[in-house]
């Protein structure tokens, strides 16, 4: 029996290892449905890794375990990491920009040397359609 059986937990590890790495990944780049996904698949595999303690072997089912305690841990330091990256590039959104477009002063002045006159703008109105429908109040 137990040559059946811790094959079959160690397989369960396995994939439940595998599980807990993607559900890492996916927590890192703040797919909680891909996350939730992850370890709702760790679960089972989980439980075929209990299959070796049958045959009084427990480290499957503790790797299956730390597998998943571990990576969710890297996970969320990652994403901290990365929002706190993306929040300090979010308060300097000037020096972003400028780094990424350069101004051009050679097309401001030409267009400034062919213009004489000044030239005069005439504000355009939309012209809007009504419905003739009156919102409702909330009661």
């Amino acid at each position: 029996m137990a040559a059946f059986l811790v094959p079959l937990g160690i397989i369960g590890a396995a994939v439940a290892v595998l599980c807990a790495v993607i559900a890492g990944i996916a927590i890192a780049r703040g797919a909680g449905g891909l996350a939730g996904g992850a370890v709702g698949l760790w679960i089972p595999a989980t439980v075929l890794s209990l299959t070796a303690s049958f045959a009084h072997e427990w480290t499957p089912l503790i790797v299956a375990g730390a597998a998943l305690v571990g990576m969710l841990v890297v996970g969320t330091v990652l994403r901290v990491i990365i929002g706190s990256a993306a929040s300090r590039a979010a308060l300097h959104p000037a020096t972003a920009a400028a780094e990424i477009t350069p101004i051009s002063t050679a097309s401001s002045a030409v267009s400034t040397a062919t213009s004489h006159a000044p030239a005069t703008v005439t504000p355009r109105v939309a012209a809007s359609t009504s419905t003739g429908s009156v919102p409702a109040l909330a009661s």
